[in-house]
């Protein structure tokens, strides 16, 4: 008993199960949100030879700059509402969860605009069965394969697909899960987000409203089944945390 837990990574680690990255790599080519600069690095110290004098050392030290909702990365509630929690509050038996993968990508192949709805999940559940409770519902768009999350228009009008809010009030409170992440750098399509004289995130408030966190612009959930799978999400303890770079994967049958 007192090495079970080992023995349950080593076969994690073993030939029946996949490791899946689902992070893209942080730089200043990351995709990211347009109103954010891209990340920018300082040397502080460096060992290389013809280094100045002042930065000498036997390391390379580099101070980043970055905004928090960067590249693939955490929400918290905090970040759309000023009571709640934060990243440092965020317990870490909340940070792994059952995955399910809900794959819409051939519809917003064709409808850049496509809006994932409940009778989508309904549907999803005729065919896979019922949403755990805790899971993390990943929408699988295959947005992350895009140039630009964007997707502007020949009138600089973005299109990108997003959750339907009521499929998210659908989640939480039917299926009681414990977080959603999607490949867009927003939870609502652009169709909502840029409609002019109306709220433009009433999904993300609403899950982040809810205690829930989420992931942004993820990557490689066409690598992910639609179930069997478990998600880790890594982010540090960020006292006040709104958002930060995140580090995501998933472990999967080798099927």
């Amino acid at each position: 008993m007192a090495n079970e837990l080992w023995n349950v990574l080593a076969e994690l680690k073993g030939p029946k199960y996949r490791w899946v990255e689902l992070t893209h790599e942080l730089s200043p080519d990351t995709p990211h949100w347009y109103g954010f600069k891209p990340l920018e690095g300082t040397l502080l110290f460096d060992y290389l030879p013809g280094t100045p004098e002042d930065m000498a050392a036997p390391m390379r030290c580099i101070q980043y700059s970055v905004a928090s909702q960067y590249g693939t990365h955490v929400d918290a509630p905090r970040h759309f509402h000023e009571h709640g929690r934060t990243m440092a509050q965020i317990n870490a038996n909340e940070l792994v969860m059952p995955l399910v993968v809900i794959d819409k990508s051939a519809e917003c192949a064709e409808n850049p605009d496509f809006m994932l709805k409940i009778e989508d999940i309904q549907k999803w559940e005729d065919e896979y069965g019922q949403i755990p409770v805790g899971a993390f519902v990943a929408f699988r768009s295959d947005w992350y394969t895009k140039p630009n999350l964007d997707n502007p228009d020949e009138n600089g009008q973005p299109h990108y697909p997003g959750w339907d809010v009521e499929a998210i009030r659908w989640l939480v409170e039917n299926r009681s899960i414990g977080a959603i992440g999607h490949e867009p750098a927003d939870t609502d399509p652009a169709s909502v987000t840029t409609k002019p004289g109306a709220y433009p995130y009433p999904g993300e408030q609403y899950i982040l409203a809810m205690d829930r966190f989420q992931i942004e612009v993820m990557r490689n959930l066409d690598q992910c089944p639609p179930t069997g799978g478990i998600i880790v999400c890594s982010f540090p303890k960020l006292r006040d945390g709104v958002g930060f770079p995140a580090r995501c994967f998933a472990i999967v049958p080798n099927e």
